[in-house]
C-alpha cells in the first residue's frame, strides 16, 4: 500500500512487521493462541486497507465511524484517506491499552487531528453520537455486529457505506455474521455485496426508497 506522507508509510510498516510476527506466533500457539486474541494484531489486511481507503477517496464521507479500533492498523488507513478528504474519524474500542497503542502511532503518524478515539462500550457510544455517519467500518467480536447495526442503521445518512469485515472467515463465526446479513437485507433500503477479499468484506450502501428500486 502506498502513503504520499513519509511518517504515515514509516507506521504502516511496522504494522506490518508486527502483524508478520503475531501471526506467526499464533500459529506457533494453536488453540492455545485463540485464548490470548487480545495480545496480538489481527488487522483487516492489506487488500482490504486498500479497498477501504480507495472508497474513502472516492466517496469523500465527512464522518467516518469505525468500530474496532484495536491496535490502530486500519484507524490509521482510515486517518490517512480522512485528511485527503477532509473527513473525521470516529473510532470506538473497549480496550483503553489498545487505543492508547493506536494513538500513539497516529500521533507519530500526523494524523491525530483526523480522528477521534472514544472508549467504551460501543453500542453506547453510537447511541450518544447524534450522526449522521458517512461510511461505517465494522470489525468488532461478530456477536456485536447485530446490535452495533442496530444502532447506527437510523443515523446513516443517504448513500452511506457500511463496510464490514470477516464475512467469510473465521468459520467459527459465521453464524454471526448470518445474522447480521440477514439484518441488513431486511432493512430493504441497503444494497449489499460480498466481496473474497481478506477474510471477506461485504459492502452495504443505504439508498432510498426511489432508489433502491433501480
Amino acid at each position: 500500500m502506498l502513503f504520499s506522507d513519509p511518517r504515515v508509510a514509516e507506521v504502516f510498516a511496522e504494522y506490518r512487521t508486527r502483524a508478520a510476527v503475531d501471526q506467526r506466533l499464533m500459529a506457533e500457539l494453536g488453540p492455545a493462541g485463540f485464548a490470548r486474541r487480545d495480545e496480538f494484531l489481527l488487522p483487516v489486511g492489506e487488500d482490504v486497507g486498500g479497498l477501504l481507503h480507495a472508497l474513502v477517496l472516492a466517496h469523500r464521507p465527512r464522518r467516518i465511524l469505525e468500530l474496532g479500533t484495536s491496535y490502530g492498523y486500519s484507524t490509521l488507513i482510515l486517518a490517512d484517506a480522512a485528511r485527503a478528504v477532509g473527513a473525521l474519524v470516529i473510532t470506538m474500542e473497549l480496550a483503553d491499552y489498545k487505543q492508547a497503542y493506536a494513538l500513539e502511532r497516529l500521533t507519530r503518524a500526523g494524523l491525530a487531528d483526523q480522528v477521534d478515539l472514544r472508549c467504551g462500550d460501543a453500542v453506547a457510544m453510537i447511541g450518544a453520537d447524534a450522526g449522521p455517519f458517512d461510511f461505517v467500518l465494522l470489525d468488532i467480536w461478530k456477536d456485536l455486529y447485530l446490535p452495533c447495526f442496530e444502532a447506527f442503521y437510523p443515523k446513516l445518512s443517504e448513500e452511506a457505506i457500511v463496510a464490514a469485515d470477516n464475512m467469510i472467515e473465521p468459520v467459527g463465526a459465521r453464524e454471526s455474521v448470518r445474522i447480521y446479513r440477514a439484518a441488513v437485507q431486511a432493512k430493504g433500503d441497503m444494497q449489499q455485496v460480498l466481496l473474497p477479499a481478506g477474510q471477506g468484506i461485504e459492502l452495504a450502501v443505504k439508498w432510498s426508497a426511489g432508489n433502491a428500486k433501480l
